[in-house]
């Protein structure tokens, strides 16, 4: 036989390792898992985006803000592309654990700016007007949201707005939050009756 018939896998050009996903794999087992983490982040982001949106349009202002947020956490899935977990569940409870965060600091920072501001305007005010501690009246259509926030603590507004607002089961709210899952049932079952009473309705499921 010639010389150079008959080349075994150790002669393999680039070419055919290119050509051949699992020699390629078997050439660059780091590059390959690489991309097929790559490719499975790439599917949960596309999955899960809409849901996500959502989930700040109910808590934000304005679409724009939503989209900032948005945007932000999924940045921040990217970048901690390693963390997230291989089951679609745990990964889906895990990117909105991460919006949570994002939420929570965006409504640290406005609180932040109000307080400064307040503190501002009574810096630069000799005197408020005795008509300025009247109190305004809720917007219409405002009620049941004000009220969640008036006489529910935030962990018990999370749980509500999770279940009732996003879809979520206990359990998956329990993820979210890092809580028991007994706990968010307990929680759950005191702000629904809290609801309840104030509302004077029974028609809150």
């Amino acid at each position: 036989m010639r010389a150079g018939l008959g080349r075994d896998a150790s002669s393999r050009t680039g070419d055919d390792v290119k050509a051949d996903p699992v020699a390629a794999a078997k050439a660059d087992p780091a590059g390959a898992a690489n991309a097929a983490r790559s490719a499975r982040i790439s599917e949960l982001v596309e999955r899960e985006a809409g849901d996500l949106l959502d989930y700040f349009l109910r808590r934000t202002t304005t679409a724009e803000d939503a989209a900032d947020l948005l945007g932000e956490t999924l940045l921040i899935v990217w970048r901690r592309e390693r963390a997230v977990p291989d089951d679609p569940i745990q990964a889906r409870m895990w990117m909105f654990g991460v919006a949570r965060k994002v939420l929570s600091g965006q409504h640290r920072s406005r609180r932040r700016r109000e307080a400064l501001t307040a503190r501002l305007a009574a810096e630069l005010t000799v005197a408020m007007p005795a008509a300025s501690t009247v109190a305004v009246p809720a917007a219409p259509g405002a009620d049941l949201r004000d009220l969640i926030e008036r006489l529910l603590d935030e962990t018990d507004q999370e749980i509500i707005e999770l279940v009732y607002w996003d879809g979520f089961g206990l359990a998956e709210a329990a993820s979210i939050l890092g809580l028991r899952p007994a706990t968010v049932r307990s929680r759950h079952a005191r702000a629904r009756a809290k609801l309840r009473g104030a509302l004077d309705t029974p028609g809150i499921p």
